[in-house]
């Protein structure tokens, strides 16, 4: 099970951060979600869940906007609005009722499934005889979909980098349809350097507060 326990964690709360934590509260197992914003969509990890809000760390300060949605990997979304934040972590309440059960049932049932994020930047793409560009039309921590109008071969080597934020990495072609491509990298990101990669082609500033 991933659900810990409920706990109170009454330090020094506001008054709003105090009525956030009064319901009880379930802390969930590492658990990671997209939390989308006017900026862009960016990774935040839910740390616990009770029937009012919610609270996740995240790896730079909170995009801006209110209200912010929180879509979890099963395809279930939340509508946020932010309470607290402070080094890293950040507390909302929800909008709209919510079944906790059915989201810390959401959030369990994909414990391996990778988040992939609607982030759109220009890409320089490079083989041993090509060199060309492209747009990235989202991207996970183990790969990308671009769009290009070059022809490259299923399981070619190709080499990607963009001056919007993304440092050269390898990666292989694995499918192809139309000028559409699909590629796995050959390191992949951990969460959180995915985390900041997201925040660096879409908001950079947040990694400056």
């Amino acid at each position: 099970m991933d659900i810990m326990a409920t706990h109170p964690r009454v330090d020094n709360a506001t008054s709003s951060e105090a009525d956030l934590r009064a319901a009880p509260r379930f802390t969930l197992l590492i658990r990671a979600a997209r939390l989308v914003a006017a900026e862009g969509e960016f990774v935040c990890v839910i740390r616990d869940v009770s029937e009012t809000g919610i609270s996740v760390r995240l790896f730079h300060a909170l995009p801006k906007g209110n209200p912010l949605e929180l879509h979890m990997p099963g395809g279930g979304t939340y509508e946020l609005r932010p309470v607290w934040e402070r080094n890293h972590e950040a507390g909302f309440e929800f909008t709209q009722p919510v079944e906790v059960s059915q989201l810390i049932n959401e959030a369990g049932a994909y414990p391996k499934r990778g988040l992939r994020l609607g982030v759109f930047f220009p890409v320089a793409i490079k083989t041993f005889t090509q060199s060309c560009e492209g747009i990235v039309e989202n991207l996970s921590q183990q790969g990308a979909r671009f769009e290009c109008d070059e022809l490259f071969a299923i399981d070619q080597t190709i080499r990607l980098s963009s001056p919007a934020g993304l440092k050269e990495v390898r990666a292989k072609i694995r499918w192809r349809r139309d000028n559409q491509y699909g590629v796995v990298f050959e390191d992949t990101f951990t969460l959180g350097d995915f985390a900041r990669l997201a925040a660096r082609l879409q908001a950079p500033t947040l990694l400056s507060n």
